[in-house]
């Protein structure tokens, strides 16, 4: 793995240390989209980084700011289920042969995607409370474990193909992302609704 495209800080705030890494999460989707580039390592790099950056606020960070009660239980369930999203999303990257295909175009499309909007709702629900409602001081000690825990990870390797097939199934059996299947009927079932919602209104509209 390129380790100069990310940082490995041991300490600071770890508001500010979270917000670098989802800076750098989308310098390596950049990466990933340049045909001029080495893009199945920034591939390997980007798959570490999302798995070390998670599994360390979920161990590390989000279990100490609902003990401060800066988020609730709602807020860090939500965030552990947009994890699952990613890791989701990403095995379906790392599963993506080649690094020209069309499959590989729209895994990596689908990704920026999840991870986008993860970034944007925990900078918004997470990151700011933890800002406004926890002293400097504790954010600091955060950092630190923060730092210790994702660092070990990159360290030792943490997404492997295996590794993040693992991680995903473990939050599907802990029920953090329903199953594939399940999640299909609901959205099916989502679908049907919009379908006959905009079919009434469609209806009412003709007999105005």
């Amino acid at each position: 793995m390129n380790m100069s495209w990310i940082q490995q800080p041991t300490n600071g705030d770890v508001v500010e240390l979270i917000l670098a890494d989802h800076r750098t999460f989308e310098d390596l989707l950049r990466e990933c989209r340049r045909d001029d580039r080495d893009r199945d390592a920034a591939r390997t790099a980007l798959a570490e980084l999302l798995v070390a950056h998670a599994e360390a606020e979920e161990s590390e960070v989000y279990p100490s700011l609902r003990a401060k009660r800066a988020i609730s239980a709602d807020k860090e369930e939500h965030g552990e289920h947009e994890h699952a999203e990613i890791l989701e999303a990403l095995l379906a990257f790392l599963d993506a042969k080649g690094t020209t295909t069309q499959k590989y175009e729209d895994a990596l499309e689908e990704l920026s995607k999840v991870v986008a909007h993860h970034s944007g709702e925990e900078e918004l629900s997470i990151l700011n409370p933890a800002r406004a409602d926890v002293s400097a001081t504790i954010r600091h000690e955060l950092g630190a474990a923060w730092c210790t825990k994702r660092n070990a990870l990159l360290a030792n390797g943490c997404a492997s193909r295996a590794q993040v097939a693992q991680l995903l199934a473990e939050a599907v059996r802990e029920k953090v992302l329903p199953p594939a299947e399940v999640r299909e009927q609901m959205e099916a079932i989502e679908a049907e609704a919009k379908a006959k919602t905009k079919a009434l209104e469609e209806e009412a509209t003709s007999k105005e």
